[in-house]
């Protein structure tokens, strides 16, 4: 238990594992019924299409789609509304994106993480989507020396998955985005980056100002054989591009949108459990002149809280409407799920109708 608490703290820069594999059934849960075929209506202008979907319970399916942004099938997981099944073609219904770290598993919200989304009375009348992402993906459609290719992770979300649910599962415009790690930062970026898309944000642990500690993202892509570079090009060379998906510098673009930050210090806290050990040291990680403190036991957490309080700063300074809770804890799913459920009002205010 112990190794895979380890393995889970560095989800926002060290997959070390995927944890399921794309097309394999989820383990634990209802049984699945057979893979059928979708209608070949289920598609978008660009190419993506749904090729096979999966009912896994009253509520829950999974989506097969073929993306030409990522070259290559992927999954993504719906909690569907109740009376979803007898929907009209008008009917729809806000939309909850609930985006996964940096494993990109889009079955952990469902699985791994204590959220009980699927009992929540509250997302009885929501769709909530919650789509794979390639192994360290970052939200992020991949720079590849400035070629541009797959994956290109946001294009897949925004550009695919997204008019494919409008158009054909009663996905409505009225929005809001939630992550933990990588998916924190993909909530913010996502909006930021296309104003008006999204009513409300939140981040639990995430990974909100890459260009703080580029250190980071090479320690990381270098550890799992990844070309560090190919996600937005050199630090220095490429800053502009770094800064065009980087909230920190994208404050002013969210303006409006109510954003709830969170994140543990790296210490051992009230829900991690007792006698919890150091993470595994990643060479690199580390910065010698901003070093870790040192009863830090989960060194990705710090720095999630190091960029999430710059963040909050820096949105505060721009008069966006936001909301902290910075506490001791590592970064762990138990704190993403409780976070989860700190923001939940927060998010299906901004998803309820104009009054």
């Amino acid at each position: 238990m112990r190794k895979k608490s380890h393995l889970r703290s560095l989800l926002a820069l060290l997959p070390l594992i995927v944890l399921l594999l794309p097309g394999k059934a989820g383990a634990g849960g209802p049984a699945a019924a057979e893979e059928a075929p979708a209608s070949t209506l289920k598609a978008a202008p660009d190419g993506a299409r749904v090729i096979a979907e999966r009912q896994l319970g009253p509520r829950l399916r999974d989506l097969t789609v073929s993306s030409p942004a990522l070259g290559r099938d992927a999954k993504v997981r719906l909690l569907t509304p109740e009376g979803w099944e007898r929907r009209q073609p008008q009917d729809r219904w806000p939309v909850l994106y609930l985006l996964v770290g940096g494993d990109g598993n889009h079955k952990a919200w469902t699985e791994d993480y204590a959220s009980r989304i699927q009992e929540l009375p509250h997302l009885r009348d929501v769709l909530v989507v919650m789509p794979e992402m390639p192994l360290f993906g970052f939200y992020t459609d991949w720079f590849n020396g400035g070629g541009g290719g797959p994956p290109a992770v946001e294009t897949f979300h925004l550009d695919e998955v997204r008019p494919l649910l409008e158009r054909g599962y009663g996905a409505g415009t009225r929005r809001a985005a939630a992550g933990e790690s990588q998916g924190g930062f993909g909530a913010l970026s996502y909006a930021a980056r296309h104003p008006g898309l999204f009513r409300a944000v939140a981040s639990y642990s995430g990974f909100v100002h890459p260009s703080r500690h580029p250190h980071a993202i090479k320690a990381g892509m270098t550890y799992l054989g990844l070309d560090w570079r190919a996600l937005w090009g050199d630090p220095v060379i490429d800053r502009a591009n770094w800064r065009a998906h980087d909230p920190y510098y994208l404050a002013d673009r969210l303006r409006g949108v109510p954003v709830h930050l969170s994140a543990g210090d790296g210490t051992a806290g009230p829900l991690d459990p007792p006698g919890v050990e150091p993470d595994p040291v990643i060479p690199g990680l580390e910065d010698p002149a901003d070093p870790f403190p040192e009863d830090a036991v989960s060194p990705t957490e710090t720095l999630m809280a190091r960029q999430s309080r710059a963040l909050a700063d820096r949105l505060r300074s721009t008069g966006v409407p936001v909301t902290t809770h910075f506490y001791a804890g590592t970064h762990s799913p138990p704190y993403w799920a409780r976070e989860f459920h700190r923001s939940l009002p927060m998010l299906l205010r901004a998803l309820a109708p104009a009054s």
